[in-house]
């Protein structure tokens, strides 16, 4: 393992913290980057495991928030509720996660094309929603409806294919289905952290046996890049999206998506 490996590692770890928890597609911005730096895990299990950084990322800026959540749950039903709508949300992407995990790996994240594709189809999709006239009928999400719940958690199914983007995907579906954006993504934060969890316990799982000794240290490193890149964009997301909306972050997506396709034209 050399420096030059060791930089790509942090400068992917830095990227997934960056772009885990906004709607342009973490595993798209991996693989691209992942790409054209030449950067080669084995069984594409850093770009899987590193988001365990993104993880303990909200954890740590939501702990007091999970903490009073947990505390609550004993007496409090609207506490209960909520917790059952995140499990409820999460479970789509449990089974057909596990039922598609080989196609997902060997296929899906193997061109470079789909992800550029997704990417710009997925920024013009966002930006037509960012300037719809949309009333709100949910502002807060602990107000969220199991049945609404359960409808984002299929729109979160969308991102198992990269470049489509996991917090897109149900911040988008939840727009259309009612909800204002700010609950809208801060829906996504608490449902990434069952979603993220549970794939990075099941990928390491099926890949237990090809980690090697190498392996473990780039997914260190790219897990710590991943924490500290996280932690800033949890804390500053809320207030921005209040502010700015998702147009920027379409308009992200749809110029890495031209330049991908450039990329791969010029340089293969």
């Amino acid at each position: 393992m050399d420096g030059q490996t060791i930089v790509n590692a942090i400068i992917l770890g830095v990227v997934e913290g960056l772009t885990e928890f906004i709607p342009v597609s973490s595993t798209g911005h991996l693989l691209l980057i992942g790409h054209f730096l030449g950067f080669e895990s084995t069984g594409k299990t850093f770009e899987v495991l590193i988001q365990l950084g993104a993880i303990l990322a909200i954890l740590s800026v939501y702990s007091a928030r999970l903490w009073q959540l947990a505390t609550s749950l004993p007496s409090d039903a609207t506490s209960r509720r909520f917790v059952f709508g995140i499990l409820i949300a999460f479970l789509p992407a449990a089974v057909i996660g596990v039922m598609a995990h080989g196609f997902i790996k060997e296929v899906l994240f193997e061109t470079p094309a789909l992800v550029c594709t997704t990417l710009l189809v997925g920024g013009i999709i966002l930006l037509w929603i960012d300037r719809l006239e949309l009333s709100p009928k949910y502002t807060n999400v602990m107000d969220y409806p199991l049945s609404l719940c359960l409808k984002i958690g299929f729109c979160q199914c969308l991102a198992m294919v990269p470049g489509v983007s996991r917090s897109g995907a149900t911040i988008a579906g939840s727009l259309l289905m009612g909800t204002d954006k700010r609950s809208a993504a801060e829906f996504s934060f608490f449902l990434a952290m069952p979603t993220m969890a549970g794939a990075f316990a099941y990928d390491l799982y099926k890949n237990r046996n090809v980690i090697s000794t190498d392996d473990v240290v780039l997914i260190s490193i790219g897990f710590v890049a991943s924490f500290i890149a996280g932690f800033f964009v949890v804390k500053g997301l809320l207030d921005f999206v209040s502010r700015h909306g998702f147009a920027p972050f379409a308009w992200w997506r749809i110029f890495v998506g031209l330049a991908g396709f450039a990329g791969l034209y010029f340089l293969g």
